[in-house]
Protein backbone atom coordinates (compact mmCIF):
# COMPACT_ATOMS: atom_id res chain seq x y z
CA UNK A 1 0.00 0.00 0.00
CA UNK A 2 1.04 3.71 -0.66
CA UNK A 3 3.29 4.56 2.44
CA UNK A 4 2.36 7.54 4.61
CA UNK A 5 4.40 9.17 6.66
CA UNK A 6 4.03 9.79 10.28
CA UNK A 7 5.13 12.45 12.47
CA UNK A 8 8.18 11.92 14.93
CA UNK A 9 5.66 12.18 17.91
CA UNK A 10 3.28 9.31 16.52
CA UNK A 11 6.00 7.18 16.01
CA UNK A 12 5.92 5.66 19.78
CA UNK A 13 2.15 4.93 20.15
CA UNK A 14 2.43 3.60 16.42
CA UNK A 15 4.69 0.88 17.93
CA UNK A 16 2.34 0.26 20.41
CA UNK A 17 -0.14 -0.39 17.75
CA UNK A 18 2.33 -2.43 15.62
CA UNK A 19 3.00 -4.38 18.89
CA UNK A 20 -0.43 -5.42 19.81
CA UNK A 21 -1.83 -6.36 15.67
CA UNK A 22 1.22 -8.65 15.88
CA UNK A 23 -0.20 -10.57 19.07
CA UNK A 24 -3.91 -10.57 17.68
CA UNK A 25 -2.60 -11.90 14.71
CA UNK A 26 -1.66 -15.21 17.24
CA UNK A 27 -4.35 -17.38 17.75
CA UNK A 28 -2.76 -18.77 21.05
CA UNK A 29 -5.12 -17.40 24.69
CA UNK A 30 -1.90 -15.97 26.01
CA UNK A 31 -1.70 -13.35 22.66
CA UNK A 32 -5.25 -12.23 22.66
CA UNK A 33 -4.64 -11.48 26.49
CA UNK A 34 -1.30 -9.20 25.47
CA UNK A 35 -3.25 -7.57 22.45
CA UNK A 36 -5.87 -6.64 24.73
CA UNK A 37 -3.43 -5.10 26.97
CA UNK A 38 -1.31 -3.45 24.36
CA UNK A 39 -3.99 -1.66 22.62
CA UNK A 40 -5.52 -0.42 26.08
CA UNK A 41 -2.18 0.66 26.61
CA UNK A 42 -1.71 2.47 22.79
CA UNK A 43 -5.14 4.50 23.70
CA UNK A 44 -3.76 5.47 26.76
CA UNK A 45 -0.14 6.89 25.76
CA UNK A 46 -1.77 7.93 22.56
CA UNK A 47 -4.17 10.62 24.42
CA UNK A 48 -0.95 11.46 26.72
CA UNK A 49 1.15 12.20 24.08
CA UNK A 50 -0.82 14.40 22.27
CA UNK A 51 -1.21 16.14 25.74
CA UNK A 52 2.33 16.86 25.93
CA UNK A 53 3.18 18.21 22.37
CA UNK A 54 3.44 22.01 21.63
CA UNK A 55 0.86 23.80 20.75
CA UNK A 56 2.73 24.21 17.21
CA UNK A 57 2.68 20.29 16.53
CA UNK A 58 -1.30 20.01 17.35
CA UNK A 59 -2.95 22.55 15.43
CA UNK A 60 -2.12 25.28 17.48
CA UNK A 61 -4.59 23.96 20.10
CA UNK A 62 -3.69 25.40 23.90
CA UNK A 63 -4.51 23.74 26.77
CA UNK A 64 -3.87 25.60 30.21
CA UNK A 65 -1.26 23.91 32.86
CA UNK A 66 -4.52 22.87 34.81
CA UNK A 67 -6.42 21.17 32.36
CA UNK A 68 -3.61 19.26 31.53
CA UNK A 69 -2.49 18.10 34.95
CA UNK A 70 -6.05 17.55 35.47
CA UNK A 71 -6.81 15.46 31.84
CA UNK A 72 -3.18 13.87 32.60
CA UNK A 73 -4.25 12.17 36.09
CA UNK A 74 -5.63 8.79 35.31
CA UNK A 75 -6.82 6.36 32.15
CA UNK A 76 -10.20 7.36 32.90
CA UNK A 77 -9.65 11.80 32.57
CA UNK A 78 -7.49 10.72 29.82
CA UNK A 79 -10.05 9.26 28.24
CA UNK A 80 -12.83 12.05 29.34
CA UNK A 81 -10.56 14.93 27.57
CA UNK A 82 -10.49 12.41 24.23
CA UNK A 83 -14.44 12.46 23.93
CA UNK A 84 -14.55 16.06 25.15
CA UNK A 85 -11.97 16.90 21.85
CA UNK A 86 -13.98 14.71 19.75
CA UNK A 87 -17.03 16.58 20.41
CA UNK A 88 -15.68 19.79 20.07
CA UNK A 89 -13.90 18.93 16.54
CA UNK A 90 -17.13 17.49 15.81
CA UNK A 91 -15.76 13.77 15.23
CA UNK A 92 -18.13 11.10 14.11
CA UNK A 93 -17.76 8.77 17.09
CA UNK A 94 -16.80 5.50 16.26
CA UNK A 95 -16.46 4.06 19.31
CA UNK A 96 -18.52 5.26 22.47
CA UNK A 97 -17.22 6.61 25.39
CA UNK A 98 -18.76 3.69 27.49
CA UNK A 99 -17.27 1.42 25.26
CA UNK A 100 -13.94 2.00 25.50
CA UNK A 101 -14.13 2.13 29.27
CA UNK A 102 -15.46 -0.97 29.69
CA UNK A 103 -12.52 -2.48 27.45
CA UNK A 104 -10.34 -0.77 30.10
CA UNK A 105 -12.34 -2.73 32.89
CA UNK A 106 -11.59 -6.28 30.91
CA UNK A 107 -8.00 -5.10 30.49
CA UNK A 108 -7.68 -4.45 34.29
CA UNK A 109 -9.40 -7.96 34.64
CA UNK A 110 -6.42 -9.15 33.08
CA UNK A 111 -4.19 -8.12 35.35
CA UNK A 112 -5.51 -8.15 38.42
CA UNK A 113 -8.52 -11.45 38.78
CA UNK A 114 -7.10 -14.84 39.84
CA UNK A 115 -8.09 -16.36 36.61
CA UNK A 116 -7.73 -14.20 33.52
CA UNK A 117 -10.50 -14.60 31.23
CA UNK A 118 -10.20 -14.91 27.50
CA UNK A 119 -10.84 -11.60 26.00
CA UNK A 120 -13.53 -12.43 23.27
CA UNK A 121 -12.68 -11.38 19.36
CA UNK A 122 -15.73 -8.52 19.21
CA UNK A 123 -14.14 -7.25 22.87
CA UNK A 124 -10.48 -7.55 20.63
CA UNK A 125 -11.91 -5.83 17.45
CA UNK A 126 -13.44 -3.25 19.19
CA UNK A 127 -10.70 -1.88 21.16
CA UNK A 128 -8.25 -2.38 18.27
CA UNK A 129 -11.04 0.14 16.28
CA UNK A 130 -10.87 2.56 19.03
CA UNK A 131 -7.00 2.52 19.36
CA UNK A 132 -7.05 2.89 15.58
CA UNK A 133 -9.40 5.88 15.32
CA UNK A 134 -8.59 7.96 18.89
CA UNK A 135 -4.74 8.04 17.18
CA UNK A 136 -6.48 8.64 13.94
CA UNK A 137 -8.19 11.66 15.73
CA UNK A 138 -5.52 12.74 18.03
CA UNK A 139 -2.64 12.68 15.39
CA UNK A 140 -4.75 14.00 12.19
CA UNK A 141 -5.25 11.10 10.26
CA UNK A 142 -8.21 8.95 8.11
CA UNK A 143 -8.89 5.94 10.05
CA UNK A 144 -8.17 4.07 6.66
CA UNK A 145 -4.73 5.43 6.61
CA UNK A 146 -4.17 4.30 10.55
CA UNK A 147 -5.18 0.55 9.15
CA UNK A 148 -2.34 1.10 6.30
CA UNK A 149 0.56 1.94 8.52
CA UNK A 150 -0.19 -0.26 10.96
CA UNK A 151 -0.07 -2.50 8.02
CA UNK A 152 3.11 -1.05 6.47
CA UNK A 153 4.90 -1.82 10.08
CA UNK A 154 3.31 -5.37 9.91
CA UNK A 155 5.05 -6.04 6.63
CA UNK A 156 8.54 -4.32 7.80
CA UNK A 157 8.33 -6.69 10.34
CA UNK A 158 7.97 -9.77 8.30
CA UNK A 159 10.27 -8.87 5.57
CA UNK A 160 13.39 -11.31 5.56
CA UNK A 161 16.08 -9.94 7.86
CA UNK A 162 18.91 -8.49 6.38
CA UNK A 163 22.26 -10.52 5.99
CA UNK A 164 24.47 -11.42 8.28
CA UNK A 165 27.97 -10.40 8.02
CA UNK A 166 30.55 -13.91 7.87
CA UNK A 167 34.08 -14.29 7.55
CA UNK A 168 33.71 -15.60 3.86
CA UNK A 169 31.64 -12.97 2.68
CA UNK A 170 34.16 -10.61 4.50
CA UNK A 171 36.91 -12.27 2.82
CA UNK A 172 35.58 -12.49 -0.44
CA UNK A 173 34.30 -8.30 -0.75
CA UNK A 174 37.58 -7.27 0.68
CA UNK A 175 39.30 -9.50 -2.05
CA UNK A 176 37.93 -7.62 -4.66
CA UNK A 177 37.77 -3.94 -3.07
CA UNK A 178 40.46 -3.54 -0.04
CA UNK A 179 40.41 -0.87 1.93
CA UNK A 180 38.50 2.33 1.54
CA UNK A 181 39.14 5.76 3.52
CA UNK A 182 36.68 7.73 4.80
CA UNK A 183 37.47 11.15 6.58
CA UNK A 184 41.28 9.84 7.21
CA UNK A 185 40.48 6.24 8.72
CA UNK A 186 40.69 3.23 6.94
CA UNK A 187 38.09 0.71 7.13
CA UNK A 188 37.53 -2.98 4.85
CA UNK A 189 35.11 -1.88 2.39
CA UNK A 190 32.49 -5.24 3.56
CA UNK A 191 32.36 -3.36 7.31
CA UNK A 192 31.50 -0.38 5.09
CA UNK A 193 29.39 -1.64 3.14
CA UNK A 194 27.88 -3.87 5.69
CA UNK A 195 27.32 -0.64 7.86
CA UNK A 196 25.38 1.21 4.83
CA UNK A 197 23.31 -1.59 3.42
CA UNK A 198 23.31 -5.01 4.29
CA UNK A 199 21.29 -6.05 1.54
CA UNK A 200 23.36 -4.75 -0.91
CA UNK A 201 26.50 -6.28 1.04
CA UNK A 202 24.87 -9.66 0.92
CA UNK A 203 23.60 -8.87 -2.97
CA UNK A 204 27.60 -8.45 -3.36
CA UNK A 205 28.88 -11.46 -1.56
CA UNK A 206 26.75 -14.09 -3.64
CA UNK A 207 27.28 -11.79 -6.33
CA UNK A 208 31.31 -12.58 -6.23
CA UNK A 209 30.95 -15.87 -4.89
CA UNK A 210 29.41 -17.07 -8.08
CA UNK A 211 31.66 -15.33 -10.20
CA UNK A 212 34.67 -17.70 -8.19
CA UNK A 213 32.78 -21.03 -7.52
CA UNK A 214 32.56 -20.59 -11.29
CA UNK A 215 36.49 -20.09 -11.68
CA UNK A 216 37.16 -22.68 -9.99
CA UNK A 217 34.64 -24.89 -11.72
Amino acid sequence: GEVIALKPWAYGPAELLLDAELRLQKAEDFDRRMALIMFDNAIEITISTYLKLHPIQRGNRSFTKDDLSRWLKDYHTKVEFFFQEASDRQCEILCPQDEVIWFHRVRNDQYHEGSPTIPQSRELQGIRKAAFWIFAVLFNYEFAEVESIVSNLVAEKSSPSPAQRDDRSDRLIDNQYGVVEVAGQLYYTSEVLYAIDPIAYGELASRLDGVFSADEG
